[in-house]
């Protein structure tokens, strides 16, 4: 154990004598927190909409009125053609364009029906999706209020058309924040790639200043030199998880419905996972930059396949039996069911049990790798 000590006291003396080292630990996790918590939005906003009202009656422009009055939309032009229109979505000035046919009233209080023209940039699906999304909800509160201000005669007499009004309950995120459903997530992402980076360079440095050939012919067994080089780093795993909680509760408000402990828990097997690939990096390769090029190639893979970004429930079933292998996917589980589901040890049990296997396996793999000579 005094060996531990002594190797992980010069671990540390190294890592605070390193002014670039410090910063890339303190400074930048707060900054990418705050940047990539307000940037990594599902909201679409500022969609650039433009109208052709062939009807100009009061019930075009209320129609039109109900798009100027949400936030999600920008009312750019009015058109006096749907192809002018479309000339403009062609050079990408727009959109949307709502063409609203003439006698759109008439044939609403005529025929009870009526018929509008929605074209969407579809580009980018995922927008579009989006957007065909905000531009049904808004018609459709629209038809419902016609509808309701229409008379409907029976046998001479006038009733009303009766409406169903559903009341929807929003479980664990009733704002519908999505800085809520991603800040754990992105949390997560920080502890991973620092870890793992911070590891992998670890050794490699050491070969290339010349220094681990100097370790390995002294008396320190492979253990000692592995815990002691590694010890630092989970440690400081702990210390950005710790600052990323502070800053997810005091500057986002994220809900911790559950106990804190279990997070550090599940965090404190996690980061052996991290640092044993990190080791296993810096064993089969020879300076930083191949280390770097190797942990990102793998980082890339871990974060797109986790289930930060997209649902693990969308991807290909081939994509999914993958996942199982990513560790960082368990991680953003455990972080989001904790804090915002309120879950104990006893539901996350499992994810516990399969990352205290990785850490196992994945630590045998890297110690079997590292070869001391004597």
């Amino acid at each position: 154990m005094k060996t531990i000590r002594f190797i992980i006291q010069k671990e540390f003396k190294q890592i605070f004598r390193d002014k670039g080292m410090l910063r890339l630990i303190i400074i930048l996790p707060i900054i990418q927190l705050l940047i990539l918590s307000n940037a990594a939005t599902f909201d679409i906003k500022n969609i650039k909409f433009a109208y052709v009202d062939n009807d100009h009656s009061v019930t075009s422009r209320a129609l039109i009125s109900k798009f100027q009055a949400s936030p999600y939309f920008t009312i750019v032009n009015q058109f006096p053609s749907k192809k002018i229109a479309d000339l403009e979505m062609q050079k990408g000035t727009i959109d949307v364009i709502l063409e609203i046919p003439n006698q759109l009233e008439q044939n609403l209080i005529r025929e009870k029906v009526g018929n509008l023209s929605v074209s969407i940039n579809a580009i980018d699906g995922a927008s579009a999706g989006i957007e065909n999304v905000y531009i049904t909800q808004i018609i459709g509160d629209f038809n419902k209020n016609i509808q309701t201000k229409l008379l409907q005669f029976a046998d001479g007499n006038t009733t009303k058309l009766q409406s169903i009004e559903t009341i929807p309950s929003f479980w664990y995120n009733p704002t519908l924040n999505y800085k809520t459903y991603m800040v754990p997530g992105i949390l997560v992402l920080l502890v991973s790639m620092l870890t793992l980076f911070l590891s992998a360079m670890n050794i490699v440095k050491e070969k290339e200043i010349g220094t681990l050939e100097q370790i390995n012919v002294t008396p320190i067994k492979k253990h000692q030199f592995i815990i002691g080089k590694l010890f630092p780093f989970w440690t400081l795993g702990l210390f950005i998880l710790t600052i990323g909680l502070f800053i997810s509760k005091v500057v986002f408000n994220i809900p911790m419905l559950g106990n804190i402990g279990v997070i550090y828990l599940f965090t404190s097997i996690y980061l052996l996972v991290i640092l044993g690939i990190g080791l296993f990096i810096s064993n089969n390769t020879e300076t930083q930059q191949q280390a770097m090029f190797i942990a990102w190639f793998f980082t890339v893979i871990f974060i797109l396949m986790s289930g930060l970004f997209t649902p693990i429930e969308s991807m290909p079933q081939w994509a999914q039996t993958i996942t199982l292998a990513n560790p960082i996917r368990y991680f953003v589980e455990v972080m989001r069911m904790v804090l915002l589901k309120g879950a104990g040890l006893n539901e996350i049990k499992i994810h516990l049990a399969i990352i205290f296997g990785y850490a196992v396996i994945i630590n045998g793999f890297a110690v079997w790798s590292y070869k001391k000579v004597s």
